[in-house]
């Protein structure tokens, strides 16, 4: 192998993408240990090891006895094309053994447009792509991540999910392996085990059936281990943060360390995935953060350090956290050298951002672009996606923001919202031009509006899941409108072509029938679909059509509050009951507080109290 590498490394982009070890890359005696992962982004190496998730995984099966993980990236076409003509298989970086030698395959799948690229890295790492066609020689495959709350459309391909967080569950699945592997388990009784470990779902285990109009009639279980429904795991207290990551030899898409400070949020954003799915909320203590921050800036060499959460200015404690991180690195305490250190709030909300946290931000590194994410811009469609933001709050946050040396401001808006007129579209380009002029009056030409515009996918598990995708021709009117009046100097937008966001949706709101779909669009050379360059639109086209699937009975249909949705077996904690009442509340522009300050009885609380009961008063940022 080291030979072939060293023949084709030479020949492709970023040749240190597949040469592994980095700055605290961990690589384990093979022998001595019994269970093997394979932890795997099914993206690009830059992309992957910005990914906090795997670091965390990384770091937390590193630290048990008799386990090792090892990492590996989707590569690049320059690079899978080498591989191909070499007879090259997938390797991962540590030990530069090929995939088939582990014992899992656990891959991350935190967006839906990795979907072909997992079953790329299998036929790449010479694996059957179909989980039926797998054997006991052969690894299992297991995936967790925010894509896998509907598992159904990948059940084909993946023998078990890990839904939810998975601090704790690997350590469940490796002991599970181990022990079958000492038992001389085959597979399907392998799989059996797997099914037993709570929030671990096994597509094989559960028999599914239609309606004569192509609507599910259920999923059901067909052994006692296999569970109904599955719930989510959660840990209950955050683990210790990963303060000695992998830091790699190449640039990435977030080159800095990073710190989770909180998990979970309560906003309750109707259209938002992740605010639904990572409930509950869950802080980690100033002082761990502060001690984190030293010992990452220690281990690294990092100069920025993002402290991560969904809304991290919605931290109970973020502007103290802030001050003393600010205040140690003035005065040089502890590990970090005074003016050397930025921090980053990749998260922040208009109405919890006050004028200390910015002044504090201002004193911490470099002052770039400040972003903010009203999603809409007038107050009635604020109510219907519950984020009721005045605009004169934004404007008065906007200009204290260019008044701290800011240039440039970043507003996230999205269309096909329910209800959305070309009113509520053109509300959008007054209240950009509005920011511009605030910036122009503290800054001059220097100030610049960049406006990002992205189109409603709705989600499983969220308020609007029973919405349809908005049709092209509503969409695209509305991007002209924007194309046509948002432009000028200090001005840019961004926007989502319509047949990447209709993939988007069809395969985060599928069932198992998109299976052969997906195979037969990757074997049609679908591949890094989310990469605008890399897309093939036809290759999605001819699958469907091959396949007899209609694109819009899964994106453009509309389905009734009494439906069952393919992932209504998967437990996200959040009930169904709530959404739906939050739905019929949203059409009627009813806004709901955050549930820290009002629990409005989501189901979250009551299906995870027996964890609650582990944690002390407080830990749980819930009333």
């Amino acid at each position: 192998m080291d030979q072939i590498l060293a023949r084709i490394l030479p020949q492709v982009s970023k040749p240190a993408r597949y040469t592994g070890g980095e700055w605290n890359s961990i690589v384990k005696d093979w022998e001595a240990t019994e269970v093997r992962w394979a932890l795997a982004f099914p993206d690009l190496y830059d992309l992957g090891m910005s990914n906090h998730g795997l670091a965390i995984l990384y770091d937390r099966l590193n630290s048990a006895e008799g386990v090792l993980a090892e990492r590996v990236f989707a590569p690049w076409v320059d690079m899978e094309a080498a591989m191909r003509a070499s007879g090259l298989r997938l390797f991962s970086l540590e030990s530069r053994r090929p995939l088939a030698d582990f014992d899992i395959i656990g891959f991350s799948l935190p967006y839906e447009q990795l979907f072909t690229n997992l079953l790329n890295m299998l036929d790449l790492a010479g694996l059957p792509v179909l989980a039926a066609e797998r054997d006991e020689r052969q690894p299992l495959v297991i995936a967790g991540g925010g894509a896998t709350y509907n598992p159904e459309p990948m059940a084909g391909f993946v023998d078990a999910f890990a839904i939810g967080e998975g601090e704790d569950v690997i350590f469940e699945i490796s002991q599970a392996i181990r022990q079958a592997k000492r038992d001389g388990a085959g597979r399907y009784e392998q799989l059996r085990r797997l099914a037993g470990i709570p929030g671990v779902y096994v597509p094989r285990l559960y028999e599914v059936r239609y309606h004569e109009d192509g609507t599910l009639v259920g999923v059901t279980p067909n052994v006692p281990e296999a569970r109904m429904p599955v719930r989510k795991r959660i840990v209950a207290t955050l683990p210790p943060p990963v303060t000695s990551p992998v830091v790699p030899y190449v640039d990435t898409v977030h080159n800095r360390g990073a710190i989770e400070i909180q998990r979970g949020c309560g906003r309750g954003c109707r259209f938002c995935h992740a605010g639904m799915v990572y409930r509950p909320v869950r802080e980690r203590p100033v002082e761990e953060v502060l001690e984190a921050v030293d010992a990452l800036v220690a281990n690294t060499g990092y100069e920025e350090v993002a402290l991560l959460s969904l809304s991290s200015s919605d931290y109970s404690d973020i502007e103290t956290l802030v001050g003393q991180l600010a205040a140690r690195q003035g005065d040089g305490d502890g590990d970090l050298r005074p003016g050397h250190l930025s921090i980053s709030l990749p998260s922040l909300r208009i109405e919890s951002v006050s004028v200390d946290l910015m002044d504090k931000l201002q004193s911490t590194g470099r002052r770039s672009s400040f972003t903010f994410a009203p999603e809409a811009a007038t107050e009635r469609l604020r109510s219907v996606i519950n984020k009721p933001i005045p605009d004169e709050d934004l404007l008065a946050v906007a200009e204290e923001v260019y008044r701290r040396g800011w240039k440039t401001v970043k507003l996230y808006f999205m269309i096909g919202h329910p209800t959305q007129t070309l009113d509520d579209v053109a509300a959008m380009v007054d209240l950009a031009m509005a920011v511009r002029a605030v910036g122009r009056r503290v800054l001059g030409r220097k100030a610049q509006v960049n406006v990002g515009v992205s189109t409603l996918v709705p989600k499983p598990h969220t308020t609007f899941q029973w919405v349809p995708l908005a049709d092209e021709e509503e969409v695209r009117a509305q991007q002209d409108y924007l194309k046509e009046h948002l432009r000028g100097p200090g001005l840019k937008l961004n926007w989502n072509g319509y047949q990447e966001t209709l993939l988007e949706a069809v395969l985060s709101r599928g069932d198992r029938r998109l299976g052969p779909v997906i195979h037969r669009a990757w074997q049609l050379g679908a591949r890094f679909d989310g990469w605008s360059d890399q897309f093939k639109v036809e290759a999605w086209r001819q699958a469907f059509r091959e396949c007899a699937v209609e694109v819009g009975f899964y994106a453009r249909r509309e389905r009734s509050l009494d439906e069952v949705l393919p992932w209504d077996h998967i437990d996200a904690g959040v009930t169904k009951k709530y959404l739906a009442r939050d739905y019929q509340a949203s059409l009627q522009g009813q806004t709901r507080l955050d549930c820290r300050e009002q629990c409005y009885a989501c189901g979250i609380l009551s299906a995870f109290r027996e964890e609650r009961a582990t944690v002390p008063d407080g830990a749980w940022a819930c009333p």
